[in-house]
């Protein structure tokens, strides 16, 4: 059954991903209810309704579950046990056990390869001599990674049995962290793709995109990717089949990475709308945010196909600045994320420049 329009959806999260999810569900009739400890968090401006408070407050949860009709979130560090406790009251969409699956590496890659998905080699790190191991196996080099937070590249060491001193700052890490070592594979590309799954099983696959990342940041995602076509059919698949294994609701992105005979190995996922989906925003008649909105309430989801070819740029730091420049630049969209101070490094927006469709 769905949600009707006019509904709160409860978003936990008010960064630019909950913003654009709030704008998103404004333009198909629904209100949302934005959680974050934040008082200037960028999505509250766009909000009905918000909440300033922790994640995991259970007073803030309870009101939470009080106020809105469904329960999503925009980034996988969501304590898991506190979207356990609202499912018991509300749908929560995506569940627990597909957030409990992204937050920890080993967990994560270890259900990949039971689902017959391939991945990088990878191997559990407790201590150093687990590392030694490992790196012998891995033919002397790997990239240490926490089994647990990090992104845009924080919480990974890259090391090599030639450099001592990346041996010790990784058996360092793995001694005060839980940590696994994924091995290095020659791949030539960087993909990814956006899917979305409805409560009753209907599965949609946006088109895969290449992605270019600069310290371990998004740079930019162009599409279509320069990748085979199985590879692309092979994506989609892979998709649909972790969708219906996690009996996922909303949008995931999945990232790849993408090898010279075209094989696609699994890096990871994310349960939820996507750094590399921005482009939908500009490029698809219904956008990744609108699409994990009509997910989650139980509508129709809309058709993934693109009108256009188009690169996604992030602009990081100062370069929201370049604002005036970009609105000047033909079929560009830009999107600016209202966060008030610019630090390098910071997503402080992104803009995308469309061409016709090519014949792909």
């Amino acid at each position: 059954m769905s949600i009707k329009a006019g509904s709160h959806i409860g978003i936990i999260g008010g960064g630019q991903l909950g913003r654009m999810l709030a704008m998103a569900a404004a333009r198909i009739g629904y209100k949302t209810v934005i959680l974050d400890p934040a008082e200037n968090s960028p999505a509250f401006e766009v909000a009905d309704k918000h909440v300033v408070a922790k994640y995991d407050d259970p007073e803030a949860l309870k009101q939470l579950a009080e106020l809105c009709s469904v329960i999503t979130y925009e980034f996988e560090n969501v304590d898991v046990s506190a979207v356990e406790a609202l499912e018991s009251r509300l749908p929560c969409r995506p569940g627990s056990n597909a957030l409990a699956t992204s937050q920890d590496r080993l967990v994560e890659k270890t259900f990949f390869n039971d689902h017959g998905i391939q991945t990088a080699p990878f191997r559990d790190i407790k201590s150093r001599e687990d590392l030694t191991l490992a790196l012998d196996e891995f033919g002397g080099r790997g990239i240490l990674k926490t089994r647990r937070l990090g992104y845009d590249g924080k919480g990974q060491i890259r090391v090599s049995q030639d450099d001592a001193a990346s041996i010790d700052e990784a058996a360092n890490l793995a001694e005060q962290s839980e940590c696994i070592l994924e091995g290095f594979v020659p791949f030539i590309r960087e993909v990814s793709v956006i899917a979305a799954r409805s409560p009753s099983g209907e599965v949609s696959v946006f088109d895969l995109a290449e992605n270019v990342h600069k310290n371990g940041i998004l740079f930019t995602s162009t599409i279509p990717a320069e990748a085979p076509s199985l590879s692309q059919q092979s994506a989609k698949e892979i998709a649909d089949r972790v969708l219906r294994a996690l009996d996922y609701v909303g949008i995931l992105a999945i990232e790849f990475f993408l090898m010279e005979d075209g094989q696609l190995l699994v890096n990871e996922f994310a349960p939820r709308v996507h750094n590399s989906g921005h482009w939908t925003e500009a490029a698809c008649t219904v956008s990744q945010f609108e699409q994990h909105i009509r997910a989650v309430t139980g509508q129709p989801l809309g058709n993934p196909e693109r009108h256009s070819d188009c690169v996604m740029q992030n602009l990081l730091g100062d370069d929201v600045e370049r604002a005036s420049e970009i609105l000047a630049m033909p079929q560009t969209m830009l999107h600016l994320y209202g966060k008030a101070e610019a630090r390098e490094g910071r997503k402080m927006g992104h803009f995308t420049q469309i061409t016709p469709k090519s014949g792909e």
